[in-house]
């Protein structure tokens, strides 16, 4: 019988743009308070890390509102996220305008649902009936 893989203790953070523009081509879900991309490392030395970036564009506001939404999705990803990412992965967390507006638990709910939606096997589309 196999135990289920420990929890990620170590997140890292993404920086740097190239690091950014990799994961936006791997899974993405979207979510009424974020959106979530997610995608594998390959051959990296902290291979058992998980990184975060957190992006919020102009569209949610202000500097204010921007950072407001920055810091609730990083006190999500605190919360939630060391017990349900997978190690060697990078994920982004983008904001969107219910970022700021959503009820603190919503958020973790969202983020949490966000996150087993990306590691779920795709699914198989069935062949068209003629």
């Amino acid at each position: 019988m196999r135990l289920p893989a420990p929890p990620v203790t170590v997140i890292g953070r993404l920086k740097t743009r190239a690091e950014f523009l990799h994961v936006k081509g791997g899974t993405r879900f979207v979510a009424p308070s974020l959106v979530l991309q997610a995608r594998p490392r390959a051959g990296s030395k902290t291979e058992g890390w998980a990184r975060f970036g957190f992006t919020a564009s102009k569209t949610i506001g202000g500097a204010v509102l921007r950072n407001r939404a920055r810091r609730r999705l990083k006190e999500a990803v605190r919360l939630a996220a060391p017990s349900r990412v997978a190690p060697g992965y990078d994920y982004v967390l983008i904001a969107r305008s219910g970022t700021v507006q959503r009820r603190f638990a919503e958020l973790i709910k969202d983020l949490e649902r966000a996150l087993a939606k990306v590691h779920e096997p795709p699914r198989q589309r069935e062949p068209k009936r003629s």
